[in-house]
């Protein structure tokens, strides 16, 4: 496993630095735009690192089989510091350069970006942000990997009212994806009944020192704050808030996880009674379990959702392209992904998804996580909001 993880990472730095056009004869190159560097770099390396493995037991067992020929995996990824711009020039080039039927990014700028030339330029959008307007905008060749963001609102809002009150302060991230989060948040916390006390976003992407921030939204007095961004700096601001003496809970927008946002709070009890999504190494599915094993054979840190969906959504892509016969034609890979849904392996499938929307959302059932008592607590959408 590890001589073979070398193979694939050596195939896609040499690709970026010999600057390699056409695809190989048993070869298909599949594209990543994403922070690999500045504060989300751990978010984006998480990504890849899905991709990356899907890859490599794709390859070990034979490749990519089209028409009696086995095409092998190769990942190709390029920095865009989480910018929308970089993040399309990254596309452009995919593209052209190396011939990538499909494009891999986790972050909505991206996605937006992309979406305004790949059913031109002829490329699938592999899009993991929960933005429900990714699905809605008729582009016929996207596919939104995760849960749409709305669905956590009202059960994080009605778990947070409970446990600590209904004054919320909104301290989250600065960039495109946490404004989507915040314009859909607020007028939901306050239809159910609670107050906006505070407003202070934050760059999570700059800054190591969120003291002053922090401090504003804390002179407001709230019960809750509401946070997210990447995973690390999202700890920062949970460290920091307890060190200038909040008691409240934290809301965790979907893209901080409970458990990386823990290593840099100070542990669980950091995040006594907050509120996220289900920490991969915390769910009861099969296809998790197995997955987190195999995660914890060749890396230190801790499995990641991101890092799970993208691993599902490369196996169903490599699945999709066996089941449309192509590796080069798009729109027969995106039409046969329902058929490839059904051929996927539980242990391929951490979230065990179950089917794909007509308009390219992935669906499956939704798992939310609550701390309580300095242990992660699971409780189910559905649940939660019947009470």
């Amino acid at each position: 496993m590890k001589l073979k993880k070398t193979f694939v990472r050596l195939a896609t730095a040499s690709a970026l630095v010999m600057g390699m056009g056409a695809v190989n004869a048993a070869e298909v190159n599949i594209g990543f735009t994403g922070p690999l560097s500045g504060g989300a770099a751990l978010y984006g390396e998480n990504t890849l690192e899905g991709l990356r493995m899907a890859a490599e037991e794709i390859n070990a067992a034979g490749g990519v089989k089209v028409g009696g020929e086995s095409y092998e995996v190769n990942i190709v990824s390029l920095d865009d510091k989480y910018s929308p711009s970089q993040a399309a020039v990254n596309g452009k080039r995919l593209v052209q350069q190396y011939k990538t039927p499909a494009v891999f990014t986790p972050h909505s700028g991206g996605t937006f970006a992309l979406q305004a030339f790949n059913q031109r330029d002829g490329f699938i959008v592999m899009s993991y942000t929960s933005i429900p307007s990714v699905t809605e905008k008729g582009n016929k060749l996207t596919v939104k990997i995760p849960p749409s963001f709305t669905d956590y609102i009202e059960p994080f809002s009605k778990m947070a009212m409970e446990t600590s009150g209904k004054k919320v302060a909104v301290a989250n991230a600065t960039h495109d994806y946490a404004k989507y989060w915040t314009k859909a948040f607020v007028p939901k916390w306050e239809a159910m009944g609670g107050e906006v006390v505070a407003d202070n976003p934050m760059d999570y992407n700059k800054s190591a020192d969120f003291y002053t921030g922090v401090s504003k939204v804390l002179a407001a007095k709230p019960d809750v704050l509401f946070i997210g961004g990447a995973s690390e700096p999202t700890g920062l601001v949970v460290r920091q808030a307890r060190e200038l003496g909040f008691k409240g809970s934290f809301i965790l927008m979907d893209q901080a996880k409970i458990d990386e946002v823990a290593k840099v709070a100070g542990g669980l009890q950091a995040l006594e009674g907050s509120v996220g999504v289900t920490p991969l190494g915390s769910s009861e599915i099969e296809g998790a379990r197995k997955f987190v094993e195999k995660y914890q054979q060749n890396h230190k840190n801790v499995a990641t959702s991101e890092t799970a969906y993208n691993y599902f959504a490369m196996h169903m892509l490599a699945q999709a392209m066996q089941e449309a016969g192509s590796v080069d034609d798009p729109a027969k890979i995106r039409a046969a992904m329902p058929a490839a849904l059904e051929k996927i392996p539980a242990e391929y499938n951490p979230y065990d998804v179950n089917g794909i929307s007509e308009n390219g959302a992935l669906e499956t059932d939704v798992q939310l996580a609550q701390v309580v008592d300095g242990k992660v607590v699971l409780r189910r959408l559905s649940d939660v909001l019947s009470q």
